[in-house]
C-alpha cells in the first residue's frame, strides 16, 4: 500500500510540473559554459530558427549565473524583442569572436525591437542587469564561444 501513495505522489508532482510554466513546456537545450572575466555563465544554446524564436518564453525564474545564447546563421543587425517573456532581460549583442558590441535592458511582455548597433553573430541573455553590475560593457569580451554550435 506504501508503495502506491508513493508512486502517486511522483505522479502528481510530474503532473504539476509538466504545468508549470518554463518547466516542461519548452525543449531542452544544450547547455555550454562561457565567462566573463572572472564571472562564469551556464548559456543554454539556442541556434536553430525554432530555439531562437521561443528564446526565454513563459519563464519565471532563471538562477543569477545562467543565460541563453543565441547563435545566429549570419553576421547581421540582429534585433530581440520580449513577446511572452516573463522576466525583465539585458541582452549583450556580440561578434563573432565574442566581443559585446552593445547592452541593452529590456522589459517583459513588450514588443520593442532591441538591436545590435553593428552586425552581430550572437546574443546573450542574461537577467535584468547581469552585465551592468559586473562592469561589461561594450568591448568587453566573452569566452567560450568557440564551443557553441553555429547557426542554422
Amino acid at each position: 500500500m506504501g508503495n502506491i501513495i508513493v508512486l502517486r505522489s511522483i505522479f502528481f508532482v510530474s503532473l504539476v510540473a509538466v504545468s508549470m510554466p518554463g518547466v516542461a513546456q519548452q525543449p531542452q537545450l544544450p547547455i555550454i559554459e562561457l565567462s566573463a572575466g572572472m564571472h562564469r555563465i551556464e548559456a543554454e544554446v539556442a541556434a536553430t530558427p525554432e530555439s531562437r524564436q521561443v528564446g526565454m518564453m513563459l519563464r519565471t525564474i532563471m538562477p543569477p549565473q545562467r543565460g541563453m545564447l543565441f547563435v545566429f546563421a549570419e553576421v547581421s543587425k540582429h534585433c530581440m524583442w520580449m513577446r511572452n517573456t516573463l522576466m525583465p532581460l539585458s541582452v549583450a549583442f556580440l561578434d563573432e569572436s565574442g566581443k559585446i558590441i552593445n547592452v541593452e535592458d529590456m522589459q517583459p511582455r513588450t514588443e520593442n525591437n532591441h538591436c545590435a548597433v553593428q552586425p552581430a553573430r550572437y546574443a546573450l541573455e542574461m537577467n535584468l542587469g547581469w552585465f551592468k553590475n559586473r562592469g561589461l560593457g561594450a568591448g568587453a569580451t566573452i569566452t567560450g564561444i568557440g564551443k557553441a554550435p553555429s547557426g542554422r
